[in-house]
């Protein structure tokens, strides 16, 4: 009945008014009736949301429990201490290919839908990272893990896109799936890429050295990460489209030229200062720009720490390193994935209630301090004892960077209106993909560096390295504060 009342175009649970906005053959309009109509969840809308940010996240977190070996065995580098000069750019590739090109796809996404660019993205990550596996030679590892982030306009979209598929009660809910597919990817991920790779030597029974596995060591986690992202790929025939195919009217949305006009037009609307649809310039809004700067600075950190940990365990003793396999840094990466699942759906919603995201971002960042610190120190220790102390640590540690990230992106979206956090949200994605690409490349150059200083007198070898992104840690802590950081009227008092 319902269905027959929809193709009919008329609806006893939908207002005169509601009837009025539904365009025919537009598929934002039939996705906008279809939830309008609904009562629940829309279980089958975000498994997509689900899925696909799954499968961004993949790519990115399998990479580095081998990136170390990888690199060892492409024989780039000339000296075990030039490892983590060579690796800090592959993982800096797909960053700084993310960062061309995010806020155009961003952009095509809003004029051809987010459906196409989805679906082009999923395939990139079929193709890339399948590539990216088989790579024989260091120039090759480079361009695929570029073209894998250029391609791969994924994450901005899906935000848009898991708002649109629900109501405005469940919108919360939407935007934590995003977070909670990329736990779970942290979680996942690792453990591909630690116990996969270098099948030929970890499972002689299973695979022989002259088999593909055995000559190709990093594809088999590449290929059950392409894989799942081909099933992905399959499922979104079904997706459905949200964007609107018609000319929006001045009663609900604004256009995609208004909104890119907010993105780069420095100037303000002239003559609608009295109107309601009055948008300030993204770039005039400094609430919004101090916490995408304060985002930007943490993330550079999250990401350099993120790739000298990896290389600092599995570098050798003597050069300040734990000496640890991929199977542990996996697994390390993987209990610490873990835990930021369970900190996230159960313990930072009470956090955020109390503290507010300004303190409670504040009192994270000084806590990492210390922590960073004593990280040098590690090197002491072995056995099962490392092993406990190390995850420990990992665990804090990451918690309160998700912590001061989150707390950040909070006020994003909350300095701007509902209808300019879409190009907000971009904008953020864009500077933080910058950082993000610089950061390993600049974490690998320092740890090779940092290497090759074992016996200096200020903050010898590893040392050296956590003591740099303690000072990272130490900049943005200062943004957080006034007269930097503007924040919106609702957590002025927090």
């Amino acid at each position: 009945m319902a269905a027959n009342e929809e193709e009919e175009g008329t609806s006893p649970l939908l207002s005169k008014e509601e009837e009025r906005r539904h365009h025919p053959g537009c598929p934002g309009c039939d996705h906008d009736r279809r939830k309008d109509l609904q009562t629940g969840l829309p279980y089958k809308e975000f498994s997509y949301v689900w899925m696909i940010c799954l499968t961004t996240a993949l790519p990115i977190s399998s990479l580095f429990p081998f990136l170390y070996f990888m690199i060892r065995d492409l024989h780039v580098a000339k000296r075990t201490e030039d490892i983590g000069f060579y690796a800090g750019f592959v993982g800096a590739s797909f960053m700084f290919g993310r960062c061309l090109t995010s806020t155009l796809w961003g952009i095509a996404a809003d004029r051809i839908g987010r459906k196409p660019v989805v679906v082009f993205g999923i395939l990139s990550v079929v193709i890339f990272n399948t590539l990216f596996g088989l790579s024989v030679t260091y120039w090759m590892a480079i361009a695929t893990r570029f073209l894998l982030g250029a391609l791969n306009g994924l994450l901005g979209p899906m935000k848009a896109y898991a708002i649109e598929v629900c109501r405005p009660e469940h919108e919360p809910l939407a935007l934590s799936l995003v977070s909670t597919a990329w736990g779970i990817g942290l979680i996942i991920g690792p453990a591909l890429g630690g116990y996969l790779a270098l099948p030929a030597e970890k499972y002689p029974n299973i695979f022989s050295p002259d088999s593909l596995f055995g000559r190709f060591p990093y594809f088999l986690p590449c290929l059950c990460t392409s894989v799942f992202a081909a099933i992905v790929l399959i499922s979104c025939i079904w997706m459905p489209e949200t964007l609107h195919k018609h000319k929006v009217s001045d009663d609900g949305n604004q256009s995609v030229e208004a909104l890119e006009a907010h993105l780069i037009d420095p100037k303000e609307e002239v003559g609608q200062s009295n109107s309601s649809n009055t948008k300030k310039s993204l770039f005039k809004n400094w609430p919004l720009m101090s916490s995408i700067i304060v985002y930007c600075v943490f993330s550079f950190h999250d990401m350099a720490y993120t790739e000298v940990f990896s290389l600092w365990a599995e570098s050798d003793r003597k050069y300040g390193g734990l000496s640890l396999s991929s199977e542990d840094v996996g697994q390390t990466l993987a209990i610490t994935g873990a835990s930021l699942l369970v900190y996230q759906l159960f313990m930072y919603p009470s956090i955020i209630k109390v503290l507010g995201p300004i303190k409670s971002s504040q009192i994270a960042a000084v806590l990492c301090i210390p922590i960073l610190f004593a990280y040098p120190y590690m090197t002491y220790l072995s056995g099962p004892g490392l092993s406990i102390v190390l995850n420990i640590a990992s665990v804090i540690k990451n918690n309160l960077g998700v912590t001061i990230i989150t707390g950040t992106f909070i006020l994003q979206n909350n300095a701007v209106p509902q209808n300019q956090r879409g190009a907000a949200n971009g904008l953020a994605m864009t500077g933080m993909s910058f950082f993000k690409a610089i950061a390993p490349a600049g974490a690998g150059i320092v740890f090779s560096w940092a290497q090759k200083r074992q016996h200096a007198f200020f903050f010898p070898g590893d040392q050296m390295v956590f003591f740099l992104l303690n000072i990272i840690e130490l900049l943005g802590l200062v943004l957080t504060f006034r007269p930097f950081l503007a924040v919106p009227e609702q957590y002025e008092r927090n």
